[in-house]
């Protein structure tokens, strides 16, 4: 069997960093005014996202904010709320996001996984 006639390997791909399914987000806060605040919105920061054309690409995308508890529940201690990334918020890249229940205020500054699912290409 020559060079040529060899055909390429199939097969698992080679074990490494696993892949993340996921784009890291900053929960700045809530969506406000000067004397009003919406806590049934919040606004998050994503990570290479620097414009408003950027955003437009998270629109509808599933957004997770994982926190730890103390109580076993189901065997971990992990829980999570769920949300989706609605809209661009101003101009510099940061996105409103609506949580099926509102983010607790200490979460502010707390890191959220925004899912690259559901796909909109």
């Amino acid at each position: 069997m020559s060079e040529g006639d060899k055909k390429a390997k199939t097969g698992p791909a080679p074990r490494g960093k696993p892949t993340r399914l996921y784009v890291k987000g900053i929960f700045c806060g809530f969506r406000r005014s000067k004397v009003n605040q919406y806590e049934h919105t919040s606004l998050l920061k994503l990570d290479g996202v620097a414009s408003k054309p950027d955003t437009d690409f998270y629109l509808g995308k599933r957004v997770a904010y994982i926190y730890k508890a103390k109580a076993l529940k189901d065997g971990s201690r992990y829980r999570v709320i769920w949300g989706k990334v609605t809209r661009a918020h101003g101009t510099s890249g940061i996105v409103r996001a609506k949580f099926r229940q509102n983010l607790p205020s200490a979460a502010m500054g707390n890191q959220v996984r925004v899912m690259l699912y559901p796909s909109r290409v």
